[in-house]
């Protein structure tokens, strides 16, 4: 699985489609692929798997982005923003009737589409479920420690853009001080959150509290020496008051 968070165009002007594009790979995200119709689009998401989209209003053909909004509603359950250059009431009263993520209006610049796509992830993945679209014109940076959950992973922020990252591949997450380590198989994040905050965002079946400054995925656990788990050439110490109940978990004998 790539770490890059994909992104699916649906734009019907090539021009646009191609300059979002390119905005887009230099943001780090990842282009899964440009389409300009509705039917199409749905041939696609039936096939493929993206993160997010991108939906321009006004499309080729007989449908527009607000039938694919509605297709995307009831049959996909992904988070997509609304391209368009109309911000009239109208338009904004229809759009806001299948619930877009955001609305981001033409033309833009490169922070507006960065932003357009955070507040897309934040409102869908996030606690806050809009229930307004957000118009990007002048947008402010969402906070840089906002942490999302999608099934199977974590959303998580790398330089400017958010990156996935699958429970599988995480190993173990550290405090330290008001600062939580995430450490994975490829790398270690830092957060400025607190071990709790990832608590609560991880499955407890897999994820356990073993010491209060460590939560481990027993699923990556390579051995136990005493009352320290492995990890590889790692080492995570486990509380005695855990110790038992994380064995009977884990099966030891």
């Amino acid at each position: 699985m790539s770490d890059k968070i994909k992104i699916l165009i649906v734009e019907d002007e090539i021009m646009i489609a191609e300059d979002i594009a390119m905005r887009l790979e230099d943001m780090g995200y990842e282009v899964a692929d440009k389409i300009d119709n509705v039917d199409e689009a749905v041939e696609w998401l039936e096939q493929n798997q993206t993160d997010i989209l991108l939906v321009d209003i006004s499309l080729q053909g007989d449908k527009t982005g607000l039938d694919l909004a509605a297709i995307i509603n009831e049959r996909f359950h992904l988070p997509f923003v609304f391209l368009s250059s109309l911000a009239n009431n109208t338009t904004v009263e229809k759009a806001r009737q299948v619930q877009p993520a955001a609305y981001l209006l033409k033309p833009f610049n490169d922070r507006q589409v960065k932003v357009s796509v955070d507040m897309a992830l934040h409102n869908f993945y996030g606690k806050k479920k809009t229930q307004e679209p957000e118009t990007v014109s002048e947008p402010e940076s969402l906070p840089q420690d906002v942490v999302l959950r999608m099934p199977q992973c974590l959303f998580l922020k790398k330089h400017t853009c958010y990156h996935k990252v699958p429970f599988t591949e995480i190993l173990w997450l550290e405090a330290e001080s008001n600062y939580t380590l995430i450490h994975t198989k490829g790398e270690t994040y830092t957060y400025s959150l607190v071990l709790k905050s990832f608590e609560e965002k991880l499955p407890s079946e897999t994820f356990v509290r073993v010491h209060r400054s460590f939560i481990v995925n027993i699923s990556n656990i390579t051995g136990i020496d005493g009352n320290t788990l492995l990890f590889g050439k790692n080492h995570v110490p486990v509380a005695k008051s855990v110790r038992d109940d994380l064995f009977n978990k884990l099966n030891i004998i």
